[in-house]
């Protein structure tokens, strides 16, 4: 199974990221997402952050854990390429460690900014393959 391929919309970009479990398919969107940003795999886990969320749903959990991450990247200057992430579906919560490191310019490419993250075509699909969808205002 892939982890995760990119959706094409007018002036956006999304990913449908696909797991064995929710956890599984939030990580996949988060490795995505920092794909668009750079490639993700000249990134190295030099330092580790604690993020813990809750929201009223899933999709909801979904835009505040790819949200938080996007904070991190514009406000701090990191870029993440690994995620161990913890879904708790029937509270609602997440619990992850990402790693990663500050962003350098002699290093990593510079790929899309992502302003945000919307709502359109948001989805949280759980089953025998989970998958998540989400897309990017670029």
């Amino acid at each position: 199974m892939k982890a995760y391929e990119f959706i094409d919309h007018t002036a956006d970009i999304g990913i449908k990221a696909f797991g064995n479990t929710l956890s599984e398919a939030f990580g996949h969107a988060a490795k995505g997402m920092f794909d668009i940003i750079t490639d993700s795999s000249q990134i190295e886990n030099k330092g580790e952050y604690e993020i813990e969320l809750s929201a009223d749903d899933l999709e909801q959990l979904l835009v505040d854990w790819l949200d938080e991450l996007l904070f991190l990247q514009g406000a701090e200057n990191l870029v993440f390429g690994d995620f161990k992430v913890d879904v708790d579906e029937s509270d609602c919560r997440l619990s992850a460690t990402v790693s990663g490191e500050e962003f350098d310019t002699g290093k990593h490419k510079i790929g899309m900014e992502i302003k945000a993250v919307t709502y359109h075509m948001l989805e949280v699909k759980k089953g025998t393959t989970c998958f998540v969808q989400v897309l990017f205002d670029i």
